[in-house]
Order: structure tokens, then C-alpha cells, then sequence
């Protein structure tokens, strides 16, 4: 019997979308997008994140400079706790896409073995 990948992935994708954690990251999005304030300084803090990550892929250095306004930011977007409660939010759903991940991955390691 032949098992269809696409439909498993779609599935896959609905009951991520149904569970708990996802409702509750989408909760606080929301939460974070009604509040102005908090949706400017979210957005600031995703742009420099971005930049960030976007440097690093490209093999450019990042400069102390970037690095301690990037920390200053992630100090100040903490205090608040609208994007603070979405940021928890966040790593909880990366972290449970983090262990599907290595669920999805687990043939092939078995087949390669671990690299």
C-alpha cells in the first residue's frame, strides 16, 4: 500500500494549526498587533533580528555595534509584556516543530545513521 506524503504533511499541517500551542501563538500575535506600541517595537525588533540573520547567512560580520543594539532591543522588547508572553509563545511552537522535525528526519538517520 502506497502511503501519500502530502496528504500525511497536510494533515500534519491541520493539527498544528488546531493545537493549543499555535491558538495560543496566535492569540498573542494578535494581542501584540491591536497594541500599537507594542506592534511598532515587535516590528523594530524583527527588522533588526532579520538584518541580523540576513548578515550572517551572507558570511558578513556583524559588528559589536549591532551586537549590543540587538541586545538592547531584546532587553527592551521584554519589559513588555504583551511581546514578551508572544515570545515564549514562539519558542514553545519552535521547539514542538524542532521535535517534529526530528520525528520527520528519523528514517533517514536511521538509513545515513546520525551525521
Amino acid at each position: 500500500m502506497a502511503v501519500n506524503l502530502y496528504d500525511a504533511a497536510y494533515a500534519l499541517e491541520t493539527s498544528i494549526r488546531q493545537s493549543d500551542e499555535f491558538v495560543q501563538l496566535k492569540q498573542m500575535y494578535n494581542e501584540v498587533n491591536a497594541d500599537p506600541a507594542a506592534k511598532q517595537m515587535f516590528n523594530q525588533f524583527r527588522e533588526i533580528q532579520m538584518n541580523l540573520q540576513q548578515k550572517q547567512m551572507m558570511g558578513q560580520n556583524i559588528s559589536e555595534a549591532e551586537v549590543q543594539q540587538a541586545q538592547a532591543t531584546v532587553a527592551h522588547v521584554q519589559q513588555n509584556e504583551k511581546i514578551s508572553r508572544l515570545m515564549q509563545a514562539e519558542q514553545r511552537m519552535s521547539m514542538i516543530i524542532g521535535e517534529l522535525n526530528q520525528l520527520i528526519m528519523k528514517p533517514l538517520e536511521e538509513l545515513y545513521g546520525k551525521m
